[in-house]
């Protein structure tokens, strides 16, 4: 693993402390007398600030991977430093956007509820509440939706919702599995843009799990390819494409192709088990 003093794969200065350290994580599930190791060795670092995409082949734990480091999951070994602490639990300053957002709103509450669900738990006074919500929901444009329920709004709404609730929580790193995979084509489009946005604007870190190559190539700073399960990192592979970008002008790049490529390529060798490229 790059120590925390050497330069990450932007090219920026590391920070003293990265965002997140994944240690020589390792998972294994045990049922009914059977093991099955998801997660072989699994070893990188995230800076503050940094946009990281994460592919791999299907089957290959990124799922897995992004629940142990939320502390949904318990590492079999290794381990995952959120801010250099361990992470045990859920840490306060971690939210997690899922792919499923029908199952992660509540049908019986208003987007606002949804919303603000969270910032009840951390005991933030009402008035601010709902200013943060107000804000949240006009950042994604649904300034106007405050009042209505998950069930009237399209399946890109209510995946907005989710984001808003995520980016109201004020998180320092942001979790996002496969988040866009249930929408449209022009939907996702909008969507990726959107996540950019509150990107750049918030300076969150985004950990961002998809198996959308294109998307990963737009979307990323860092695309991390992962070999089939027992799961490793097989190539970091640093997007330097400019840091403003846009769904028509950034995929027409020649750069934007052999970007898309040469992640293509290592994702087939993964699926091969060829590691001569692995780094």
């Amino acid at each position: 693993m790059t120590s925390v003093a050497d330069t990450n794969t932007t090219g920026w200065p590391s920070t003293a402390v990265p965002a997140l350290e994944v240690c020589h994580v390792r998972k294994v599930y045990e049922s009914s007398g059977r093991t099955v190791e998801a997660v072989g060795d699994l070893d990188f670092h995230v800076e503050a600030g940094e946009f990281v995409c994460v592919v791999g082949p299907s089957g290959a734990g990124k799922t897995t991977i992004l629940r142990c480091i939320a502390g949904l999951l318990d590492c079999t070994a290794g381990a995952v430093l959120f801010e250099g602490e361990a992470v045990t639990a859920p840490p306060a300053g971690m939210a997690v956007v899922f792919q499923e957002y029908g199952r992660s709103l509540y049908p019986w509450m208003t987007i606002a509820q949804n919303v603000e669900l969270p910032l009840k738990a951390k005991r933030i006074a009402r008035s601010e509440r709902r200013r943060i919500v107000e804000d949240a929901l006009g950042a994604v444009g649904l300034e106007e939706s405050l009042t209505a329920y998950p069930w009237q709004l399209s399946g890109g709404m209510q995946q907005r919702a989710a984001i808003a609730r995520a980016i109201a929580f004020r998180p320092d790193v942001l979790l996002m599995d496969e988040p866009f995979a249930a929408v449209d084509a022009q939907t996702r489009a909008d969507l990726e843009d959107l996540v950019r946005r509150l990107w750049q604007d918030m300076g969150v870190t985004v950990v961002f799990v998809t198996h959308d190559i294109d998307e990963s190539v737009y979307l990323a700073q860092r695309v991390l390819v992962l070999t089939k399960s027992p799961t490793r990192v097989m190539a970091e592979i640093e997007v330097d494409l400019p840091r403003e970008r846009d769904q028509l002008t950034t995929r027409m790049l020649p750069r934007f192709a052999e970007l898309r490529a040469e992640v293509y390529g290592r994702i087939q060798q993964a699926k091969s088990g060829d590691s001569e490229w692995a780094s």
